[in-house]
């Protein structure tokens, strides 16, 4: 049984991050800093080698996919786009700290929405229903290595929800520009859906 090697990597900073506020689906370009730093990581030969690369339609994932691979095919998948913040979009948590929403917000679960925003539940589904679609395509191609360059609330919430072994979402935080190898199977796929995570990139 074929296996497919799968790359999460998370964008590269943008100065939105560095301010310290939710960035979800606001449609930010990386800083200066960013784009310094994911240059520098492909310098240290990091990033390894795929025949196509799947990336969030935000421009911060887009700019880091162009970055790290320039000559490798992408494709889009809106399905990987960060978390919709709603009203909690672009502000920090020092200024929603008190507002009974977050409070009620930050209990999670799957139903915990912010004002205007994404429910957890339906957020965990587009992100596993955007991995559905890039395997598919990784099978109907026979593509067996391949980078996703996506945000860090995706790649948290696919390795907690649904990756082997199991573990807590503060075990799957990663650093701009870093990431993870997962290993994905029809096998595991079809009993899941599930995966393989292999580890950190570095």
């Amino acid at each position: 049984m074929k296996n497919y090697y799968l790359y999460l990597i998370r964008h590269g900073i943008t100065q939105g991050n560095l301010d310290g506020k939710y960035i979800g689906q606001t449609d930010l370009a990386l800083c200066p800093e960013g784009e310094k730093d994911i240059r520098k990581l492909v310098k240290q030969g990091v990033y390894p080698y795929v025949e196509k690369v799947y990336s969030s339609p935000l421009k911060r994932c887009i700019e880091t996919a162009g970055i790290i691979y320039p000559d490798t095919q992408l494709t889009k998948v809106d399905e990987i786009a960060e978390m919709d913040f709603g009203e909690f979009e672009g502000k920090r948590q020092q200024e929603l700290q008190g507002l009974p929403e977050y409070t009620q917000w930050l209990k999670g679960g799957a139903e915990a929405c912010p004002p205007g925003g994404e429910k957890f539940g339906d957020f965990s589904l587009r992100c596993i229903s955007g991995l559905d679609i890039i395997f598919r395509d990784m099978m109907k191609k026979d593509i067996s290595h391949a980078a996703v360059i996506t945000h860090g609330g995706v790649i948290t919430n696919l390795l907690a929800g649904f990756g082997l072994p199991k573990g807590r979402p503060a075990d799957f935080l990663c650093e701009p520009g870093n990431g993870f190898e997962i290993l994905l199977s029809t096998f595991l796929w079809q009993k899941g859906p599930t995966f393989e995570i292999s580890g950190r990139l570095f």
